[in-house]
């Protein structure tokens, strides 16, 4: 994964930034009115996000529970190894389990926190027994399941 360098933003920038966050189906021409700028003024500056990777893709956001996956998973995960090729072949593994949604490389006591959606308990034991644990190298994995979304923001403050 290349690493990215934080960008100076303006505030035009910023403003471009929350009103795509709020709605990233929003045309140039509703944008540019957002933002007070013309409709090529904006264009451009959008490419130029888009170009530093500010704004890296454009997605919808899906109800979890609304397609069947009700169930969010907090997964630690801890290595045998953590030698550079042990990691990479960790993930590349773990990329391939569409469960998995989240997956971060952690200081402290595991290795990995990955965040699952599932299900019921019973998809959880089938991914946890013919995912997580056969991937070489995973020495242990503890999961905890969420009672309750309390806090899920899908924009930055920026």
């Amino acid at each position: 994964m290349k690493t990215i360098s934080a960008v100076a933003l303006d505030d035009t920038d910023r403003k471009m930034i929350r009103a795509l966050q709020a709605d990233g189906r929003m045309t140039n021409a509703d944008l540019a009115k957002a933002v007070n700028l013309s409709e090529s003024a904006c264009l451009r500056r959008l490419r130029a996000l888009e170009a530093a990777e500010v704004i890296s893709r454009y997605t919808a956001i899906i109800n979890e529970r609304a397609v069947g996956l009700p169930i969010s998973v907090f997964v630690t995960v801890t290595l045998s190894s953590q030698a550079e090729a042990a990691l990479t072949a960790f993930e590349t593994a773990i990329a391939a389990v569409p469960e998995v949604v989240e997956c971060y490389l952690m200081t402290g006591g595991s290795d990995y926190l990955l965040r699952l959606v599932v299900r019921d308990v019973d998809d959880l034991e089938r991914v946890h027994s013919r995912e997580l644990t056969r991937i070489p190298g995973v020495s242990r994995v503890s999961s905890s399941v969420a009672m309750r979304t309390v806090v899920k923001r899908g924009a930055l403050p920026v």
